[in-house]
């Protein structure tokens, strides 16, 4: 056996003007950090392949603004959390998953989403904007959330207030929004920057600066957080870790209309993590295994969860498996249908030819959900089409937040090199109570989470996933 049911565990899991993206955009410095190919190979598409894998490249954007190159504080200072302000760490549960997407009509639901405005929406810090600190988010609270909703997301850029702990925290908490838990927390993959100010670090670990993120909403088909703060305190040291962010309605309506009906029609399934076992293994001991780790490992995760052996046709691998969901949803408050699913991040055809360092245990795919078989791969480039077009690669600098409608808007992050320290918020329906629910943080259970990120620890600087 490859990997014990541990390693199972490590893997589940102002003033205002919208930018416009230039006609040729072209890609250019993150693009130069990793280009070449690499001799790994796709675990699904090995048979198909008798000469070469595919050849690795730096996925593209359709926009990237200049870094600025502002100061931010010292790790000493803007990690300084407010000890008068009350701990947050007993925060409310993820929400439900808000599911609506019976009886859409794909052409008209195209039309729609190509009239909305371009996402996101810039917000530039003045000079009078910083003197007045948290009061600017709190006088402008009904302005920026209604923003919110019609753009999808908003780029707060060159904010002085959220160069720390404390300071981003007063942002959020003027703007009225309620954290909620990450909607993989349970699985122990996500690690607390400020416990007490309901703060997670995203993904800067070393290990993993040379995986590119794709776009994908932070959701799984039983839960989503209705929106998210990603704040930058510390852009990368040497270069990369652009921040992404694509609209949802933008790229509904630039996908190809055969192919969004096809994938509408049939839906997808997303497996989430994989154990490979010894094929030669007689089948009650394979059963045996699926049963334990059934039993044992899937309830750690907070998803609805189908253990299948040999679902990307790898002999003897157990495959964790998400339920069928379809690639579009109503959004749960305008009602306008939206691209909402992680095909782009989680589709195996796409992650084995870009920058990827995630280790086998944790490679994703991405099914049709009527016969189980992955995405082909004509499929998979009219998604990394669509989805690449609109995604703006945002210079986040310290101080820079990315306010983001998390049923609107999806979101990534480039490879980088050196030192990066981005964080994020995730918030719940703070308008609708039965929207939220009453579920609230064990606290307790951090001790399992904090474990599962100690392993992730363990893993070299530029770890490199071998698939082969």
């Amino acid at each position: 056996m490859k990997v014990a049911a541990p390693a199972l565990l490590l893997a589940l899991a102002s003033r205002a003007s919208a930018f416009v993206p230039p006609s040729s955009p072209r890609r250019t410095a993150a693009a130069s950090i990793i280009s070449s190919p690499t001799g790994l190979a796709s675990t699904v598409e090995k048979a198909a392949i008798s000469s070469s894998p595919p050849e690795r490249t730096a996925p593209d954007a359709g926009y990237e603004p200049e870094w600025e190159d502002r100061r931010g504080l010292s790790p000493e200072e803007f990690m300084r959390s407010d000890d008068d302000k009350p701990d947050l760490s007993g925060m409310w549960e993820c929400p439900l998953t808000r599911w609506d997407s019976d009886g859409i009509d794909v052409l008209q639901a195209q039309k729609q989403a190509s009239k909305m405005p371009h996402c996101p929406l810039e917000v530039r810090a003045s000079p009078a904007d910083n003197a007045m600190g948290a009061a600017y988010f709190s006088q402008n609270r009904d302005k920026l959330r209604a923003e919110l909703l019609k753009y999808g997301a908003i780029w707060f850029r060159g904010f002085d207030l959220m160069k720390s702990v404390s300071g981003n925290r007063e942002m959020h908490e003027a703007m009225g929004l309620d954290p909620c838990l990450d909607p993989l927390h349970s699985s122990g993959l996500r690690k607390f920057a400020s416990e007490r100010d309901a703060l997670y670090e995203e993904v800067n670990k070393p290990s993993l600066r040379g995986h590119y993120i794709g776009l994908h909403s932070e959701s799984t088909a039983k839960r989503t957080a209705a929106y998210a703060a990603f704040v930058c305190f510390q852009k990368a040291t040497e270069g990369g870790g652009r921040f992404l962010v694509a609209d949802g309605s933008a790229i509904l309506a630039e996908l190809k209309p055969e192919t969004l009906q096809r994938l509408y029609n049939r839906k997808i399934r997303i497996s989430v993590s994989n154990l490979d076992i010894p094929p030669s293994f007689p089948p009650v001991v394979k059963e045996g295994i699926k049963g334990l780790v059934d039993a044992a490992v899937a309830p750690k995760f907070d998803m609805d969860l189908e253990m299948i052996y040999e679902s990307d046709g790898k002999p003897g691998r157990l495959q964790a498996v998400e339920t069928a969901e379809s690639p579009i949803n109503r959004h749960p408050i305008t009602g306008q249908p939206v691209w909402f699913n992680n095909a782009h991040n989680h589709a195996r055809k796409l992650r084995d030819r870009r920058p990827c360092g995630v280790p086998e245990v944790g490679m994703t795919e991405v099914f049709y959900a009527d016969t189980m078989e992955p995405l082909d791969l004509e499929d998979c480039q009219e998604i990394k089409r669509a989805s690449e077009k609109h995604i703006t690669a945002l210079s986040m600098e310290p101080g820079d937040v990315l306010l983001v409608d998390n049923y609107r808007a999806l979101h990534g992050r480039d490879v980088f090199q050196g030192d990066r320290f981005h964080a994020v918020t995730w918030f719940t329906w703070d308008q609708n109570e039965d929207w939220r629910g009453n579920e609230r943080r064990i606290v307790e259970k951090n001790a399992f989470n904090q474990a599962i990120n100690q392993m992730m620890d363990w893993l070299p600087k530029d770890f490199e996933s071998d698939q082969s």
